[in-house]
């Protein structure tokens, strides 16, 4: 990695660095600075970049050590609607395929239009949890889940 998907030469997609940092903190307020380092380590988080700017970053893991879990996306507000996230996330798919990987899990809360998008680009429903009356109460979070294409 890095990769730039086709016809869209601006667009980058770059694994996070320590110059990242402040960048991905002030986005991502769930990632201290021990889970940051583990993202650099792990070459597991990425920033979006579009003429020389960082416009979003991504980040997964790796569940039971078989299962690719795209568990952050996010673009700057002024970025969004021109199929950015779309192409990060097709980048990503890519990327896990070439690392041996056949299948993919994405998840957003109920309350967002990121479900949306994630059928559209073949993602199912595999289901949801709820943290009512917990420290991480929030609206639902759905789970998709999607094979990954024979190359």
């Amino acid at each position: 990695m890095p990769w730039r998907e086709t016809g869209r030469e601006d667009v980058e997609i770059k694994v996070v660095t320590e110059d990242d940092k402040e960048f991905v903190r002030n986005i991502d307020r769930h990632v201290d600075d021990i889970g940051y380092g583990n993202r650099v380590a792990a070459k597991a988080g990425y920033v979006i970049w579009e003429a020389n700017q960082r416009i979003g970053t991504m980040a997964h893991c790796i569940l039971w050590d078989t299962l690719p879990f795209l568990n952050f996306l996010f673009i700057r507000e002024e970025y969004r609607g021109r199929g950015l996230a779309k192409q990060a996330i097709i980048g990503w798919e890519k990327e896990m395929k070439c690392q041996g990987y056949q299948m993919t899990l994405i998840s957003t809360r109920a309350d967002e239009q990121a479900q949306h998008l994630y059928r559209q680009l073949g993602y199912v429903d595999c289901g949801g949890l709820v943290f009512d009356h917990t420290p991480f109460d929030q609206p639902m979070e759905l789970f998709f889940r999607k094979v990954l294409p024979e190359a």
